[in-house]
């Protein structure tokens, strides 16, 4: 089991998603901003591996606008060797990667443009992973979509999308996570049966919305859509309901016990936990410290 944390180290005095306005976009500007962003983003996987923290999303934004129309400069070739550099480090230390596109990303939209763009932020996060030398166990994660009225019709255009007009490069990272507000588990499964999608299993949100499995069984049901090789073991997003707050906002730092009795409840099972919890490595650190008492990391 790997444990880790999303996209930002509050530790550390740097981010890797340092942008600017679309306004002022220029090639010098988005070269000095992807610099920086990558030597941040050195830092963050350096820090993770003398702490244990072996489980890591990257930022969406490492290259600003990179799906963007106005993006024409050649950043691939620019940045290769950072990037084969960045690659080979992860390899070297055993680390899991994966990215999540942000909630723009709508492959059953009924808007032709949206669908487009969202193949088009697709194949840009996919080729980051494609140029640091990853496997396909390196994932790209997105959500089911819109129901937009029709919940079978909807399906049915996401799996038609992911069959005509994804890349091989795409589909062989693409995982879909069960929601907290329309795609339950069991819908998840369903994309699963129509695409061949791995699931990446939220435990907060099948808390929000599911057909009454139980959470053991529920990752064992997730877990079965991963093939061992091709795309490595279960990949989980945990966190916790915050008291007080909306139903499924996340809690600002991890309740120890509640993160034991899911480590106790799913004994035996392997997967790597990804903490989306508010304050990031601080977290992962203590659930790291839980899971490796409890013989799991």
């Amino acid at each position: 089991m790997k444990i880790g944390y999303p996209c930002i180290n509050e530790s550390l005095d740097c981010t890797s998603a340092r942008t600017f306005r679309l306004a002022s976009y220029s090639e010098e500007r988005l070269i000095q901003t992807v610099e920086q962003n990558l030597a941040c983003l050195r830092r963050i996987l350096e820090y993770n591996v003398q702490h244990g923290l072996m489980f890591f999303r990257l930022s969406s934004g490492l290259v600003p606008f990179a799906s963007h129309e106005i993006n024409q400069y050649n950043w691939q070739e620019h940045f290769k060797m950072t990037f084969r550099r960045l690659g080979n480090y992860i390899k070297s230390n055993n680390m899991r990667i994966s990215m999540h596109p942000d909630q723009f990303v709508v492959l059953n939209s009924p808007n032709e443009q949206t669908v487009k763009n969202s193949i088009a932020e697709l194949v840009y996060q996919g080729s980051i992973l494609d140029m640091m030398g990853l496997d396909s166990t390196a994932k790209l994660q997105i959500h089911g979509g819109g129901a937009y009225g029709d919940k079978p019709s909807a399906l049915s255009r996401f799996a038609e999308v992911y069959h005509t007009q994804l890349p091989d490069a795409v589909k062989a990272r693409l995982c879909v996570e069960n929601d907290d507000r329309t795609y339950s588990l069991r819908d998840c499964l369903y994309l699963h049966e129509l695409t061949g999608m791995p699931i990446i299993f939220d435990n907060l949100h099948h808390e929000c919305v599911n057909n009454g499995e139980p959470m053991r069984e529920a990752v064992e049901m997730a877990a079965t859509t991963w093939h061992p090789e091709k795309d490595g073991i279960l990949m989980m997003d945990y966190s916790s309901q915050a008291l007080g707050e909306r139903k499924g906002k996340h809690t600002q730092s991890i309740h120890e016990q509640l993160f034991h009795d899911f480590m106790a409840e799913t004994e035996g099972l392997d997967m790597d936990v990804m903490l989306e919890i508010k304050d990031k490595e601080e977290s992962a650190l203590k659930a790291l410290k839980l899971a490796k008492e409890m013989g799991r990391a």
